[in-house]
């Protein structure tokens, strides 16, 4: 632990310079991750109640701070006064320890519990109609997201209508995971054998970043997903297309790739709708082409990025149940081909 100790460090220049050192240390590993989602961005009235709790608390905790080091600089450099038998005088100490000990802290806590309620009902679940309910399966290391009134999966994307909340219903048939976008909600866990529920709603169009907030295995840090709220004709139009079966090419390469899909060990971990393809292991590959990330949001959804991520998914994401893909190469190219057709 000695390296934690500046005055160890054999560094030439002035002692103030290590300070210096250990100060930017520490304010770079601060540092946030560019482009990561902020929980004091809020985008949707559920993330908006919870950031105004967060300042309130950050407020109160920083005049509880500055109040109490006051006393403590107060305490430190004020000369006490005596009495002329030279005992210290009686600075009515008992008035202020009830004061700053007890009724303070009191009145602190109870604001505190008041607007943790007030809070707490504002994330209230408000009334959603059934076609605006997603399930949500907590995967290793993927989410499933499934839109039972509009019979179709898809994966580590939610579409959301914009300015309209959605019921979002949370399970795991494996490890806790937590649901987290910090721009438009908090967190809700999600437990093995339990069935929570919370909503999302956004006051804008735009894709917010969510992620596990709960860790959950070798590849937690890599199980994020996108929300994306959309005009509610767009919605509607996703809606639309996401439910249509695939489209079998019926020559060419993608036709080839789909006969080396077909023949392949990928039936049995995917489903294509409108084909033999039935696996319930891996993502609904229905309308891959349509998604903008692969890997849960790990990488873009593109031609070299899917084809990397067949041949060799461990070098991307070690760890992960997809095993290595087998095909020579003139197979891949054809096998993209195909993939690239499902809109």
């Amino acid at each position: 632990m000695n390296f934690l100790n500046p005055s160890r460090w054999k560094l030439p220049g002035a002692r103030w310079g290590r300070w210096v050192i250990l100060f930017c240390v520490v304010w770079i590993a601060g540092c946030a991750q560019s482009g990561a989602p902020s929980m004091l961005d809020p985008q949707g009235r559920g993330a908006r109640a919870v950031t105004d709790l967060w300042w309130l608390l950050f407020w109160m905790a920083s005049a509880v701070f500055v109040f109490f080091l006051g006393f403590l600089l107060l305490a430190l450099f004020r000369r006490r006064a005596t009495r002329p038998d030279g005992e210290v005088a009686d600075r009515r100490g008992t008035r202020v320890v009830l004061v700053a000990g007890i009724i303070g802290p009191f009145l602190v806590l109870l604001v505190v519990f008041a607007a943790t309620i007030w809070t707490l009902r504002a994330l209230a679940m408000p009334p959603v109609p059934d076609e605006l309910t997603v399930h949500v399966i907590g995967r290793r290391w993927w989410w499933e997201v499934q839109y039972p009134a509009q019979q179709f999966a898809t994966a580590n994307e939610i579409h959301i209508p914009v300015g309209r909340p959605v019921r979002v219903v949370l399970t795991s048939p494996n490890v806790v995971h937590s649901f987290w976008v910090p721009e438009l909600q908090g967190k809700m866990d999600l437990v093995p054998g339990k069935t929570n529920v919370m909503w999302l709603e956004a006051d804008e169009v735009g894709v917010y970043r969510g992620l596990c907030a709960e860790f959950c295995g070798v590849q937690h840090a890599k199980m994020n997903f996108l929300v994306i709220a959309q005009p509610q004709a767009e919605f509607d139009a996703w809606l639309a297309q996401q439910r249509l079966p695939a489209q079998i090419p019926e020559d060419g390469s993608a036709r080839t790739g789909f006969d080396v899909f077909m023949q392949s060990s990928c039936i049995e971990c995917h489903t294509i709708r409108g084909t033999d393809a039935t696996g319930n292991l891996g993502p609904d590959l229905t309308h891959l082409a349509s998604r903008r990330t692969l890997a849960s949001s790990v990488m873009p959804n593109n031609r070299g990025n899917l084809g990397g991520w067949i041949a060799d998914p461990q070098h991307v994401k070690p760890g992960n149940l997809m095993p290595p893909a087998t095909l020579t190469g003139t197979e891949l190219q054809a096998l993209l081909d195909f993939l690239e057709t499902l809109e």
